[in-house]
Order: structure tokens, then sequence, then C-alpha cells
């Protein structure tokens, strides 16, 4: 029963877009910009990582300002020390889970 309107609606759709004409003043798209490997990103934070004997130092800088450390211990978890206010003095952070649970609804399962 669902099949006569399925083909009647498709069979409409193709003849509209047949009937549409193709624009004479199309133009080629330009060439895509060139990808230098040298450059950074200037998004991407930069990362200095420093291995010691007992901790590794990872070191996020943005526009050369260090607004975070991440520190991993030998044996243990790894915790942040985070510039909030950008004064230069760093807060101690578990983790970077601000705990905010937004809900989650389930729509539709396939």
């Amino acid at each position: 029963m669902r099949l006569l309107p399925f083909l009647l609606l498709s069979g409409l759709s193709l003849s509209a877009f047949a009937q549409q004409p193709v624009p004479s003043n199309l133009e080629p798209l330009p060439p895509p910009p060139a990808f230098d490997a040298q450059e950074a990103p200037l998004d991407e934070p930069e990362v200095t990582i420093t291995k010691e004997s007992e901790q590794t130092v990872e070191e996020f800088r943005a526009n050369g300002k260090l607004y975070m450390i991440k520190i991993t211990p030998k044996h243990g978890v790894s915790y942040y020390l985070i510039d909030d206010r950008g004064d230069g003095k760093f807060v101690r952070q578990e983790s970077l889970d601000s705990g905010l649970r937004v809900p989650r609804w389930i729509i539709h399962k396939f």
C-alpha cells in the first residue's frame, strides 16, 4: 500500500530535477591552498613534554603563554595545574571534568 505513493513521489521529484536548466556562467573552483607542514596551526597549543625519573610533565602554551601543566607520576593518577585567571598562579585539579552532566535522551534507535 505504501509502495504506490512512494513511486509517485519519486517520479515527481525526478521530473522536477530533470527540468532544472544548468547555468551557463559556471566557473571552475579555485585550487585549494598549498599545505605547508612546517607552519604550525594557530589554534593548536604548543606542548612541551619533559620526562623525569618519577614523573612526566606536559606544559601547554597558547601564544607563548603557559596556561596548563599536566603532571603524570610514574605510579598514580595524573593531575593538572591550571592558570584560570591568567595571573601566573596555578590551581591543582585532579581531572578536567567539570562535573556538569547534560541530560541525554534516545530519540530513535536503528
